[in-house]
């Protein structure tokens, strides 16, 4: 069982840019190419329009952040605040049995604090720069 906490920066590394891929999936479209249709879905799922455009901001510039692995906890954070904030206001709203109606946030929130908990790791920007120990 050693050799896989040998294998522990890749999982975390692994993670950090699954997350960011699909938070940037997620995030780009809501800044840059359907700013209209996310301005018109949030208020029907009760959230003023402009969270359309804090949730871009986060996704898509804390998908940008884990990739570097910079700032990462702070990143992680935001989008685990995110996706709890969906789950609670959207996801729950049809009963915790539900699971299909907040399953996807579910997963990414699980993925970003794991990543705020455990940090970067030692493939990333915040162990050059900040020299932080993994």
């Amino acid at each position: 069982m050693q050799h896989f906490e040998k294998l522990k920066p890749v999982a975390q590394l692994a993670l950090r840019w699954a997350l960011a891929l699909i938070f940037l999936y997620h995030g780009y479209p809501k800044l840059f190419t359907h700013r209209h249709a996310a301005y018109a879905a949030f208020p029907r799922m009760g959230f003023p329009w402009y969270f359309a455009l804090i949730a871009g901001i986060v996704e898509c510039f804390g998908g940008c952040l884990l990739v570097a692995g910079l700032f990462t906890r702070m990143a992680a954070l935001l989008l685990t605040a995110e996706m709890s904030i969906a789950i609670w206001r959207v996801g729950l709203a049809h009963g915790v049995g539900a699971v299909g109606n907040y399953e996807f946030p579910l997963i990414m929130a699980a993925g970003a604090f794991t990543v705020l908990v455990l940090g970067a790791g030692p493939v990333s920007l915040d162990r050059v720069i900040f020299k932080a120990k993994p």
